[in-house]
């Protein structure tokens, strides 16, 4: 005999039924928890994910470790026996040689303005191109926006010509752009996939924020300095570190803008030299490219990875 408003035994309650739901579906994967607990399967599973963690690390940390025993070495000693670590010792001088012999230290300081001045100017134009977008919203900002979409469907090596004949002769002001760091940041700085980013990183903030700042008087400019460049931080993080590695490791435009040596940017400049240097000075010369982007990212990674994470996250 059952009391009212208890459930027969064997009946499972509604709350007791989605807890059973939920936990089923935290278990939905390849192997279940009771599979895990059995030992020839946890022993199974143990080693494919040391294996596969040995793979990602020869495959990511490999090269990066090869470079470095190359830029150690003899350039004999790295064409007669690419594997072999060291066989007449560690020789550091091979750094200091390409720091000094092929003028990196110009060719990273040329690397470091191109890199400031491209990531200003994009993302000023990111920032204001989205918040026009997204924010002010005038009557042709649907046309304006997918102007800027349909661009990302252009080929760049077909704008290329055309591009260059404007560097060339600057409309209206026309000012010859050739070996001035102008050439390269302009152009850099007209990306049409940031200005969508930023709207769209935009688009999701309350707009009762903005209604709530022209009430009390606060002009575009206003609400773009003092409201949506502070809630801006993490879409600024992941466009500028977009905008600095495309900048860093840009090759083509640099290399037509740019055809004085002295000016030249790293990406550039050492292809230039590879015929005309010592094997292992130019190893040596390329580890220090590597690991210069490398360690500013282990740097600033928490701020990399937070700014995306948290991207597209405010919530009214």
């Amino acid at each position: 005999m059952t009391t009212i408003g208890t459930p027969p035994a064997g009946a499972t309650t509604p709350s007791r039924g989605r807890a059973r739901t939920r936990a089923l579906d935290t278990e939905r994967s390849i192997l279940s928890g009771m599979d895990r607990q059995v030992p020839h399967v946890r022993v199974a599973v143990t080693i494919a994910g040391v294996l596969i963690l040995l793979g990602l690390v020869v495959t990511c940390a490999g090269p990066l470790f090869w470079l470095f025993k190359a830029a150690t070495s003899t350039s004999t000693e790295t064409l007669s026996d690419p594997f072999g670590l060291w066989p007449s010792g560690v020789h550091w001088e091979n750094l200091t040689e390409a720091w000094t012999t092929i003028r990196f230290g110009t060719y990273l300081r040329n690397t470091l303005i191109i890199c400031a001045g491209t990531w200003f100017f994009g993302v000023l134009v990111a920032m204001t191109g989205g918040y026009g977008i997204a924010i002010l919203k005038p009557a042709y900002a649907r046309v304006v926006s997918a102007a800027v979409l349909a661009t990302l469907f252009i080929p760049g090596v077909i704008s290329l010509v055309a591009l260059y004949l404007t560097v060339i002769d600057l409309p209206v002001l026309n000012v010859n752009l050739l070996n001035t760091f102008w050439g390269v940041w302009l152009p850099a700085a007209a990306s049409a996939f940031n200005v969508l980013l930023v709207s769209r990183f935009l688009q999701s903030i309350p707009p009762t924020l903005f209604d709530a700042a022209r009430i009390d008087g606060a002009g575009a400019v206003r609400i773009f300095w003092s409201l949506v460049l502070p809630l801006s931080r993490p879409i600024l993080g992941v466009v500028s570190l977009l905008t600095i590695i495309g900048a860093y490791k840009d090759f083509l435009w640099p290399l037509l803008v740019l055809p004085d040596p002295d000016l030249q940017p790293i990406s550039v400049a050492l292809p230039r030299i590879e015929s005309s240097t010592d094997l292992g000075v130019f190893m040596a010369a390329l580890l220090i490219s590597v690991v210069i982007p490398v360690v500013l990212f282990l740097a600033f990674q928490r701020q990399f990875l937070r700014a995306a994470g948290s991207a597209g996250a405010i919530k009214e």
